[in-house]
């Protein structure tokens, strides 16, 4: 049993239920009779899950790897990783937020969100297997026939089926429309599949009696580039009416991924009809394929965001623990005192630990919130659903690119507190480090959030309205905190509002004269410029709740703090909070002065001009 905490379940407590207000879900008819002893069992159990199954699993999955046998191509997961999914699915996660009709839990999207950090946190190579066939499932009650339904959703969601996403392929990464993968149309209506696809998390393994590929291809005849693209699914063994399985669908795994880290998550290379016999349905209409998965797309974005914060968190955790034990120097506060002490009486020690308690809280909060307008969106009427909905739309790329980047960077701040030891595999942070650094890297690249954002989200919305409304937000959150909050916290964000206003505006004046490489070239510094304003208003939204919970104490130091837990607690916060607003944040306005120089040395720069290759 692991003893090792990975998230601070007291912060998630008091984000859902203290500064969200998760009770006020409760006027949504679907959460009617939703309690928070009910939301806060649920917690309790993914805890208990991950803490008593999947830490052990992980660390024995990073060791052990995934098993393949290129003369059988048969994929082995390690058996640990086994005995947590069967516990996750035994209790019902993977469905905590459908609804009743549906089999669910009838959970809001935020506690599903919240439940699945802790699930995350003790293992990231875990996550890649349910997740992907929740996804398949959701597009099969969106876009399936009743058949398709009938024959794939129950077994998936059991978790007696597994799902893939079969996108990527060699020469088609990021660029999707440059697939080569092919479907035939067939006399009966199905299609004869033939392509190769890399990178498929999930793609096989033994934990499934069946896998459920969704592949992306193109039918013969059908134009090159997005618009051309079709959404297959293409069963491991076709299932026929009766539920029974026809033979091998010309399906194999030709080998799978050796990577940096993630060694539990079976990431495979994929042979669709390599001998001609692999039959795929078509899901939907054809050519939609993109269109349908962009249905997927925030989601599984959001989903990767909490990657990232969850890694931060377990990362910041053992580095915490490791501080509090680790014996080294003289006291910095009494030199003259004999005997070494621990590492966190060094102040730049505590610099380290506080600023990744900083960020950590900072993308919970944002994570959090954007979990809740989703399900403000789906549940909320007329106007209230459409800002909640657009709300979420502006935040998506913020979360993914901004938790993702700060996941690397915590984890990295983690291994350097445990010193040497750190960049041993003695100690979980090395691990956290390789399997964190794919996230910025998956489910589209920060770069492309960084241009979604800037130009779907921005340039190219009418009269900016996304902005706007985030906007508004931050400033009604500013207005709230007069008065509550110390002035100098209140006024760095305001002055960071009226900076982004201006690196908008310039932005958007480059776009309208035609100076668009140099929008792409400045997009994602802006993008980390929206993420830290954004860590910064939920930072001072944060502190303010805290200043009133802590009343009068809240001008009373730290004295006797450390021996009450909840004031301890929320000390502990405010200060995180301050050190990001007062220390951290500072940092956001030299990247304004980037965007607003123009610097055109990456424009200029040819390919033929970079050296030394």
């Amino acid at each position: 049993m692991a003893s090792q905490p990975t998230v601070d379940i007291r912060d998630i407590h008091f984000i859902l239920f203290e500064l969200l207000d998760m009770e006020e879900l409760g006027r949504f008819p679907a959460f009617s009779g939703l309690s928070r002893a009910e939301c806060e069992e649920s917690l309790r159990l993914a805890s208990r899950i991950s803490n008593d199954i999947l830490y052990d699993a992980n660390r024995e999955a990073d060791r052990v790897g995934i098993g393949y046998d290129p003369a059988t191509k048969e994929v082995r997961i390690p058996a640990g990783m086994k005995k947590a999914l069967a516990a996750y699915y035994d209790a019902g996660f993977l469905r905590i937020s459908d609804s009743h009709d549906e089999g669910g839990m009838g959970m809001p999207e935020t506690i599903a969100f919240a439940c699945n950090e802790i699930f995350t946190a003790a293992s990231l190579s875990f996550f890649t297997y349910p997740i992907l066939g929740h996804g398949n499932a959701t597009l099969l009650r969106n876009f399936g026939t009743d058949e398709q339904r009938t024959l794939y959703m129950e077994n998936i969601l059991s978790g007696r089926w597994g799902g893939s996403m079969c996108l990527t392929e060699p020469g088609a990464g990021s660029d999707v429309g440059a697939l080569r993968t092919r479907a035939t149309r067939l006399p009966d209506g199905s299609y004869r599949i033939t392509g190769q696809k890399i990178f498929i998390s999930s793609g096989d393994g033994d934990l499934y009696e069946n896998i459920i590929h969704f592949v992306l291809a193109r039918i013969e005849g059908d134009p090159e580039g997005t618009k051309g693209i079709s959404l297959f699914i293409v069963p491991k063994y076709p299932v026929r009416a009766d539920g029974s399985f026809g033979p091998l669908n010309d399906v194999v795994c030709t080998g799978i991924e050796h990577k940096m880290g993630l060694h539990g998550s079976a990431t495979c290379a994929m042979s669709f009809g390599e001998n001609g016999g692999c039959v795929g349905h078509l899901l939907g209409r054809e050519r939609e394929g993109m269109r349908m998965m962009f249905h997927m797309i925030n989601e599984a974005r959001l989903a990767v965001a909490r990657q990232g914060l969850a890694v931060g968190s377990s990362a910041y955790l053992h580095a915490l623990a490791y501080a509090r034990e680790r014996l080294q120097g003289s006291d910095p506060a009494d030199p003259s005192a004999k005997g070494q002490v621990p590492i966190i009486r060094h102040p730049d020690v505590r610099r380290m630990l506080l600023r990744m308690r900083s960020y950590v809280e900072g993308m919970r909060m944002l994570a959090y919130y954007t979990a809740l307008q989703i399900d403000t969106a789906r549940h909320a009427t007329g106007s209230e659903a459409a800002e909640a909905g657009s709300l979420v739309d502006f935040l998506i790329p913020i979360c993914k690119a901004g938790c993702t980047d700060t996941g690397v960077l915590v984890t990295s701040e983690a291994v350097q507190v445990h010193g040497g030891y750190g960049f041993c595999a003695d100690y979980a942070v090395e691990q956290l480090y390789r399997d964190v650094r794919i996230t910025p890297i998956w489910e589209g690249t920060n770069a492309i959030q960084s241009l979604d954002l800037v130009m779907r989200k921005m340039l190219l919305d009418p009269g900016q309205r996304m902005y706007a409304l985030w906007r508004g937000r931050v400033m009604r959150t500013v207005e709230e905190c007069r008065s509550r909050v110390d002035e100098k916290y209140v006024s760095i964000v305001e002055r960071a509002v009226t900076a982004l206003d201006g690196a908008v505006a310039a932005m958007k004046a480059r776009y309208e004269s035609r100076d668009t490489l140099q929008v792409y070239a400045d997009a994602t510094v802006l993008q980390q410029a929206f993420f830290m304003a954004s860590l910064a208003w939920m930072h001072l939204w944060g502190l303010a709740r805290v200043t009133g919970l802590l009343g009068a104490d809240a001008a009373g130091g730290s004295s006797g703090a450390e021996e009450d837990a909840e004031k301890s607690f929320y000390l502990g916060r405010a200060l995180a909070s301050r050190f990001y607003l007062g220390a951290e944040f500072p940092l956001f306005f030299g990247r304004i002065d980037s965007v607003m120089a123009g610097e055109r040395a990456v424009v200029e720069c040819a390919p033929g001009l970079f050296s030394g290759a």
